[in-house]
C-alpha cells in the first residue's frame, strides 16, 4: 500500500494565530469598558489589539458577530455545572455566579446595548438571544433533569420556567433597577425559586 501524501495548507491560505485572535477578544471588553457597544469600532479594537483591521476582519464578518461571540463565549464559561447533590444547591450555585455575573459593569452596560440593537435589527434577535441565553439553558435544563432523576420536581418541570423564575429577578435588579442585591438576598431567591419550582410541578 502506498503511504498517503500529507494534505498541504494552499497556497495563499489564511492561518489565523490564536494569540492574534486572543488579543482581539481583549480588546474587545477593554473597548466595551471604554466607550460601549454603540460607540464601538473595529478600528478601535484593532487599536487596542495592535492589528491591523483585516485581522479582525477574517474572524468575524462585523462588530456585532464579533461582540456576540465573544459575550456568549465568556457567558458559557462562567456557569458552574450542576454538582452539588441537591436542586436547593444547583440553584444557588447558579444564582451566585449569575449574581457576580450581572454586577459585571461590561455585562450590566453591554447586555442592554444588545437588546436594543435587536429590538432594532429583528434579523440579529436570534442570535442575540443565542449568545445571552444558550448557556444558561443548557445549564438549568441539566438542573431540572437531576433534580427530576433525584424526585426533588415532578416529571415535566419546564426548564423555561426555571430559569424565568431563577434569573428573572436577577435581571431585574441588577440590569434593568440596578437597585443592588440586599444582603441574603440569593439565599431568599434560591428558597423562593424552588418552592416555585415544586409549585409548578
Amino acid at each position: 500500500m502506498s503511504t498517503p501524501t500529507p494534505r498541504r495548507t494552499p497556497a495563499g491560505a489564511a492561518v489565523l494565530r490564536e494569540d492574534v485572535t486572543e488579543a482581539i477578544r481583549a480588546a474587545v471588553f477593554e473597548e466595551l469598558a471604554a466607550v460601549g457597544f454603540a460607540r464601538m469600532s473595529i478600528e478601535g479594537i484593532a487599536r487596542r489589539a495592535g492589528v491591523g483591521k483585516t485581522a479582525v476582519y477574517r474572524r468575524w464578518k462585523s462588530k456585532l458577530a464579533l461582540v456576540l461571540d465573544v459575550v456568549g463565549a465568556v457567558a458559557a464559561q462562567g456557569l458552574p455545572a450542576p454538582a452539588t447533590g441537591s436542586l436547593e444547591g444547583d440553584v444557588r450555585a447558579l444564582l451566585t455566579v449569575a449574581s457576580h455575573a450581572l454586577r459585571h459593569p461590561i455585562a450590566s452596560q453591554v447586555i442592554p446595548e444588545l437588546l436594543v440593537e435587536a429590538a432594532r435589527q429583528p434579523e440579529i434577535a436570534a442570535p442575540v438571544r443565542s449568545a445571552l441565553l444558550d448557556g444558561q439553558e443548557g445549564v438549568v435544563a441539566q438542573i431540572v433533569r437531576e433534580a427530576v432523576a433525584r424526585g426533588e420536581l415532578a416529571a415535566g418541570t419546564d426548564p423555561a420556567n426555571a430559569l424565568d423564575l431563577m434569573v428573572g429577578p436577577l435581571y431585574w435588579r441588577l440590569v434593568v433597577a440596578r437597585t443592588g442585591l440586599p444582603k441574603g438576598y440569593v439565599d431568599e431567591l434560591t428558597r423562593a425559586t424552588v418552592a416555585g419550582l415544586r409549585a409548578l410541578g
